[in-house]
C-alpha cells in the first residue's frame, strides 16, 4: 500500500489523474474502472481537459463503471450513465462501445450481473481501478456485508448510504433503495487500484479501512491486501493517519 497526502481536494484530484494519465500512457489499450459520486468528478474533468488540450488519447481504452441504481434510465439526470456522460465520457473521445455501465433497468438483473462480470472477463480484466470510499467504508455500492466473496450484484442499500447519497436527488425519497455493483471479488481482481477520499467527514472511516482490522463490516479493509493500491487523499482525510505511514506532497 502507498499512501499519498495532498494539502487539498485539487491536488489530490491532479495527482489521481497523474496516475491514470500514465497507465494511458503505457498502455493505450488499458482497461478502467471507474466510480462516481463527488469525489473522483475533479479528476475526471482534469483528464478530460488533457483530452482537449494535450491530445491525451482514451480512443483505445475500456471502461467498467463500478455500478447503477435499479430503476433509473440512463437518460434520467439523478443515473450514473448521465453523470459519466455529463462529467467524463462527452469530454473525451473513448468509443462509446468501450463504455460499459451496469443497465438498472435490465428486465433480468441477475443475468445482467453476470453478463458484466462476463464482459470484464473478456476485456481481460481491470488494469486500474478507481474508488471512493462511504463513510460506513463500503467500496462500489458494497455495504458490510458477512462476506468478501460477492462478484457483481444487486444490492439492498443501507439507511446511511441512502441518507448520504440523497444529496444528489430532491429529496431523500426519491433515493433508490437497491442498486447493482461490482462485487469485492470483482473489485480485488483489478491490477491496481487507486482510493481516493478527501474531507474531514471521511477521516475515520479512511483510518479504520486502512490501519484497522480486516473486516466485512468496513468493506474497504479488504484493499488492505491488495498488491498494488495507492491511497490519495487530502490533508483532511489523512487527519486520523500517522504521518510515517505515508508519503506527503
Amino acid at each position: 500500500m502507498r499512501i499519498i497526502i495532498e494539502k487539498d481536494y485539487e491536488a489530490m484530484s491532479k495527482q489521481a489523474a497523474n496516475i491514470v494519465a500514465g497507465q494511458l500512457s503505457l498502455k493505450p489499450d488499458s482497461v478502467f474502472g471507474l466510480a462516481t459520486g463527488s469525489t473522483p468528478q475533479l479528476t475526471y474533468r482534469i483528464l478530460a481537459g488533457r483530452y482537449q488540450t494535450d491530445g491525451l488519447d482514451f480512443s483505445r481504452a475500456t471502461s467498467f463503471n463500478l455500478d447503477e441504481y435499479v430503476g433509473l434510465d440512463e437518460a434520467a439526470p439523478d443515473s450514473y450513465h448521465y453523470y459519466m456522460a455529463a462529467n467524463f465520457f462527452n469530454l473525451i473521445n473513448m468509443e462509446r462501445s468501450h463504455i460499459h455501465i451496469p443497465n438498472g433497468m435490465a428486465p433480468d438483473l441477475a443475468a445482467e450481473c453476470c453478463g458484466y462480470d462476463q464482459a470484464i472477463h473478456q476485456a481481460g480484466a481491470i488494469d486500474l481501478q478507481i474508488l471512493g470510499i462511504g463513510n460506513n467504508g463500503h467500496i462500489g455500492f458494497n455495504e458490510p456485508n458477512p462476506s468478501f466473496e460477492a462478484t457483481t450484484h444487486v444490492v439492498h442499500l443501507g439507511q446511511e448510504t441512502i441518507q448520504a447519497n440523497s444529496r444528489f436527488f430532491s429529496n431523500v425519497t426519491k433515493v433508490p433503495r437497491y442498486a447493482i455493483s461490482m462485487g469485492i471479488k470483482t473489485i480485488m481482481n483489478a491490477r491496481r487500484i487507486i482510493l481516493l477520499a478527501n474531507g474531514s467527514s471521511k477521516a475515520t472511516i479512511v483510518a479504520k479501512a486502512l490501519c484497522g482490522a480486516i473486516n466485512p463490516e468496513i468493506p474497504a479493509s479488504i484493499l488492505q491486501l491488495h498488491p498494488d493500491l495507492i491511497v490519495i487523499l487530502d490533508q483532511e482525510a489523512a487527519e486520523q493517519l500517522a504521518v510515517q505511514d505515508a508519503l506527503m506532497f
